[in-house]
């Protein structure tokens, strides 16, 4: 998928759609539309807003964001501060600070080319760099907790800026504090900690390893990596395309339920498992949300309307161009409640709802 990428300042225009700013192309009208081109810039603005009582959304690449048909009334705030500053030492590695409007994806290939090492399973992903401490970003056994150190961030709830170290980020599987305590914090900068070299981390995932040539836990060359990475995200309709309507999606919508043992047990033998940690820190199992969703009877493609499953993975539920957000909702409702009935087991949507309600 690819990020939208503001090419112009539009403080105060009026009557644009938050469809035209989220990759699953639906949500309805925008009252006031603003771009923020720096971290003081987006404080500035957010902060007016929290002080006047005006209903802020703030908004990255629009690749996470399920917006309702009847928009949002109040300051839709774009995010397009950019930048990466960074200090290397033959000794550490590479201490990096990315600001949030950084687009992901390049800054994942501009880390792979100044061979810092650490992140380039996660090539592909959509969005920006700030978004990606919040729900903790992660693909193909990677996440961005690896190799973060830090988040600086603005409270709206207290008023002063704030940064917080990586072990105060409560990360866990696709989730954060700040996900924790949604629109309370607004990430300015992200810290990364990266070693150097062209050999990438150890490949953690089956599916890339063997896309490599290599055994799980050996490394392979960070660009090829990349490029295996860009190949599956491709097969899989996770990469936007704009007359390919399978990448007119939020990726995957479902995330993977982390299960009780005893709700484990209750799953059908050849239901995937594998040991997990819960945002508690209890032990959990993680089960597959694709394996449940096709399993209830929702194959690829599934749908026949304005909103259908992609046809080349069962996770994404995809605009086939002319959909509305209701359509969305009332697709992703029937395979949560139909996955709840088959298996006992109650999906969690990913993407964060403004102005809807699965």
């Amino acid at each position: 998928m690819t990020d939208f990428d503001p090419t112009c300042d539009l403080p105060g225009e009026r009557g644009p759609e938050l469809a035209s700013y989220t990759t699953l192309r639906v949500g309805g009208p925008i009252g006031t539309l603003r771009v923020a081109g720096s971290a003081e810039e987006l404080v500035a603005i957010v902060d007016a807003c929290d002080r006047a009582g005006e209903p802020v959304l703030v908004l990255g690449g629009g690749s996470n964001t399920l917006a309702g048909d009847k928009g949002f009334p109040g300051t839709v705030v774009l995010i397009a501060g950019r930048g990466i500053r960074s200090v290397e030492s033959g000794c550490t590695g590479a201490e990096v600070e990315v600001e949030a409007g950084e687009p992901w994806d390049a800054f994942v290939a501009y880390a792979i080319a100044r061979d810092w090492i650490g992140i380039e399973a996660l090539s592909g992903i959509p969005g920006l760099v700030g978004a990606t401490p919040i729900q903790n970003v992660g693909a193909y056994g990677a996440e961005v907790a690896e190799t973060i150190t830090r988040v600086r961030t603005w409270d709206r709830v207290d008023r002063a800026y704030r940064t917080f170290t990586a072990d105060q980020c409560g990360f866990g599987y696709r989730w954060s504090r700040f996900k924790a305590d949604p629109g309370r914090y607004l990430v300015l900068q992200v810290h990364f900690q990266f070693l150097r070299g062209s050999r990438s981390a150890p490949i953690k995932y089956a599916e890339l390893a063997r896309r490599l040539g290599v055994q799980v836990g050996e490394r392979a060359d960070t660009t090829a990596v990349r490029e295996a990475v860009w190949e599956l995200r491709a097969g899989k309709g996770m990469v936007l395309n704009p007359i390919d309507h399978d990448s007119w999606s939020l990726g995957s919508f479902f995330t993977n339920p982390l299960l009780t043992a005893e709700e484990a047990a209750r799953l059908p033998e050849a239901a995937p498992r594998f040991p997990a940690t819960g945002p508690d820190g209890s032990e959990r199992v993680k089960s597959s949300a694709a394996w449940l969703i096709d399993h209830a009877g929702f194959g690829k493609g599934y749908g026949s309307g304005p909103a259908t499953l992609s046809t080349k993975h069962t996770l994404a539920l995809t605009n086939r161009g002319h959909a509305r957000a209701e359509d969305v909702l009332a697709l992703a409702r029937e395979i949560r409640d139909g996955v709840e009935q088959k298996f006992g087991v109650r999906l969690v949507p990913e993407p964060v709802l403004v102005g809807c309600a699965l």
